[in-house]
């Protein structure tokens, strides 16, 4: 299929787990892609090289989306070597799991830094070349934990709460030109982030809250992407798609 036939997509933490499958589903759909990555630069080499082979342009980033000067060079360089931006994934994030009275200010810093401030970063950059296109579809990584909280993980919650108030104002605010934005809300996805909730006694615990009784993959959140970046979605902004197992009931 072609769905994103002639679109050019940023994805922000494009180099592995959810990221990574958006990446890899918008290519077979056409898009161009432009991913950022912090880490391994091997692995984002191999991932740009698996999108050019599906017959898109596709070029890796090493940028930090929690840092603006980064985000203002990103797409820059995005808009020189593309052309324009016609949607962005604010997918980057991280977790530092703590009880509230044991997490230092540190910790909480980070996460909010990463998960929430990105947003904010990436989607004031790329919404001034979809302004001038009257186009684009803006999609934010929020998380079922953002919806219902969780104890432990009270940082990684706010932010992802924070994205979905942040998502659904940017809603409201671009809507007259024709740019959408939304958020997807996964539940537990199978990623390397994610992996520890397989492990011990507590994996089955997290299986009997979820209606579908498993995890979730990537492919399947990459789906829900793929249906808000394109135009079978073009009548949908200010929400958020649940992709839970039905955990959110």
């Amino acid at each position: 299929m072609d769905l994103l036939k002639g679109k050019v997509a940023i994805i922000t933490g494009g180099s592995r787990g959810i990221g990574e499958a958006i990446a890899k589903k918008f290519a077979a759909n056409g898009a161009d892609i432009a991913f950022t990555y912090l880490s391994s630069e091997e692995k984002a080499k191999a991932v740009e090289d698996e999108l050019k082979a599906l017959g898109v342009r596709a070029k890796a980033y090493k940028s930090n989306a929690a840092l603006m000067a980064d985000t203002e060079a990103l797409v820059a360089d995005v808009v020189k070597e593309f052309g324009t931006v016609d949607i962005c994934v604010n997918n980057a994030g991280i977790s530092k799991d703590n009880l509230l009275l044991r997490m230092g200010e540190d910790q909480w810093s980070q996460v909010i830094e990463t998960n929430l401030n990105s947003v904010y970063n990436m989607t004031k950059q790329v919404i001034r070349p979809m302004m001038k296109a009257r186009t684009g579809s803006i999609i934010n990584m929020s998380s079922i934990i953002g919806i219902r909280g969780n104890a432990g993980q009270s940082s990684y919650a706010a932010s992802k709460a924070g994205i979905i108030g942040f998502t659904k104002s940017i809603a409201a605010e671009v809507g007259s030109r024709n740019i959408r934005c939304n958020a997807i809300a996964p539940g537990f996805i199978e990623t390397d982030m994610t992996q520890y909730l397989k492990e011990g006694d507590a994996a089955q615990s997290y299986l009997s809250r979820i209606p579908l009784g498993r995890f979730g993959s990537p492919e399947e959140v990459s789906n829900v992407a793929m249906f808000l970046a394109s135009d079978m979605s073009s009548y949908i902004t200010g929400q958020v798609i649940c992709t839970c197992g039905g955990l959110n009931m």
